[in-house]
């Protein structure tokens, strides 16, 4: 543990020394509109890569099996694609989560598996991190029938993989987030929030720097059993105001200017029986003091079932969504202070 706290120690202190030096030829983060780079992300693109993602090659992608990994495989090559590096102290782009570690709670036997990590190093606050989540993992097959999970959790893997081209428009035109961020797709979240509570209980990064988490979970249709039938152009907050006031304004403030989604925050009341807040992986870095956004389409018809499929995404309000986790990334990222953590998480 010593030696690898030493490596990581060193590696941090000379990506740091190394940005810092050609601080004067990055232009200011902070008077950027964001504007441009957010209208990368869009419906082609999304569609493109969910329609892999959500094959049914992939088996529907359980912890640990076949399918998962051919489907880890694809996100790491979009990452090298758009020039993107796994993490310094990192060997790969892989942090491996054993069956050990998962045998927790009410998990069957499970396969080792991976969390699959990429990273932008900030330009003026590399230290600083801030962590974009969504889980790769779905529940399989069942009686050789293929559970895609296209929105559940396919839309929130192809939503970083968007976001992470986004900022990377900005990076190659000398705009890179003063923040390091790390897009850190995880596993085992079907079974328990395995790989987010491996990471949290094993980052990489110390959870004292890690700025906040933005958790992107099912984002892709409309909560036809619900509310929004007739509208779809809403999306689920979750858990913002529990630890921090400013991460909630700051997802107002962006969503106001940027987007004009309409925020519902039914299922972040402390009474819904659902209890949403606990059942992703954004609950393992809350519990552990970051500060954390959930963003979440609801529940549909297809929750769960063999119908989750890519062909039924809404691809307009999918690239929506998306934008607004962006701008607010781009904002928790290249703002000057760290968001607060003022409140208790409850």
């Amino acid at each position: 543990m010593k030696k690898s706290f030493y490596l990581f120690a060193a590696s941090l202190f000379l990506l740091s020394c190394s940005t810092k030096k050609n601080i004067v030829s990055v232009r200011e983060s902070k008077v950027v509109d964001p504007t441009k780079y957010m209208n990368t992300i869009n419906e082609a693109s999304l569609s493109k890569n969910l329609h892999v993602i959500a094959s049914d090659e992939m088996e529907g992608r359980n912890t640990g099996e076949p399918g998962q990994k051919k489907a880890g495989l694809y996100i790491i090559e979009q990452y090298k694609a758009l020039g993107i590096k796994n993490p310094p102290g990192s060997t790969d782009y892989y942090q491996k989560v054993p069956s050990e570690f998962m045998k927790k709670g009410f998990s069957p036997k499970l396969g080792d598996s991976e969390n699959i990590w990429a990273f932008i190093p900030g330009a003026e606050k590399p230290e600083e991190v801030l962590v974009i989540s969504a889980h790769y993992d779905h529940v399989g097959m069942k009686n050789g029938e293929v559970f895609n999970g296209a929105d559940d959790d396919g839309s929130g893997t192809v939503s970083l993989i968007e976001i992470a081209k986004a900022f990377m428009e900005a990076k190659k035109e000398g705009f890179a987030p003063k923040r390091s961020i790390l897009f850190l797709h995880v596993t085992g979240e079907e079974h328990g929030l395995h790989g987010s509570r491996y990471y949290s209980e094993n980052p990489l990064f110390p959870l004292k720097n890690t700025v906040a988490d933005i958790n992107i979970d099912m984002v892709g249709r409309r909560d036809t059993i619900g509310t929004h039938k007739e509208n779809g152009k809403y999306i689920y907050v979750i858990g913002s105001d529990r630890l921090s006031s400013e991460l909630h304004a700051i997802n107002e403030q962006m969503n106001a200017k940027y987007v004009g989604l309409n925020l519902d925050y039914t299922f972040n009341a402390r009474n819904d029986p659902n209890q949403f807040y606990f059942r992703s992986d954004h609950y393992n870095f809350a519990k552990k003091g970051v500060p954390s956004i959930f963003f979440f389409n609801g529940v549909h018809e297809d929750y769960h079932g063999p119908n989750d499929t890519a062909d039924k995404i809404e691809y307009d309000l999918l690239t929506l969504r998306v934008k607004l986790a962006f701008t607010l990334a781009w904002e928790l990222a290249n703002r000057e202070n760290k968001i607060v953590v003022d409140k208790d998480g409850k």
